[in-house]
């Protein structure tokens, strides 16, 4: 997995490449969001677009993101969900956790400012 991270007004967005799978990519992931966080940032759009695959560990890796985020009082929502990971969020019932947008600008104006 590789890793951008890009600001659109108080909004961080992460922009994630390649397979979510586990080991390096669960300390990356780690390390984005508590920089985030301990920089005040609040809200965060995690974008999957180029991410095929996510396994249970990938799965564990975003859940962690978004208790991250919940537990300083941010959110954290995910974009560009293709199919194959739209269903196992589905079937983990993770989509009745995470708030999932067509695109960046549906996310953007869903926190309201």
């Amino acid at each position: 997995m590789k890793l951008k991270n890009r600001v659109a007004g108080d909004v961080t967005i992460l922009d994630l490449s390649g397979n979510i799978m586990g080991g390096p990519d669960q300390q990356v992931f780690h390390t984005a969001v508590k920089e985030i966080v301990d920089g005040g940032g609040k809200k965060v759009i995690i974008n999957l677009g180029d991410v095929p695959w996510v396994n249970s560990t990938g799965l564990g890796i975003l859940m962690a993101g978004f208790i991250t985020m919940k537990n300083a009082g941010g959110v954290l929502r995910l974009i560009n969900v293709g199919k194959r990971i739209g269903s196992l969020l589905m079937i983990t019932k993770l989509s009745l956790v995470f708030e999932t947008f067509e695109s960046e600008k549906e996310a953007l104006a869903s926190f309201g400012d």
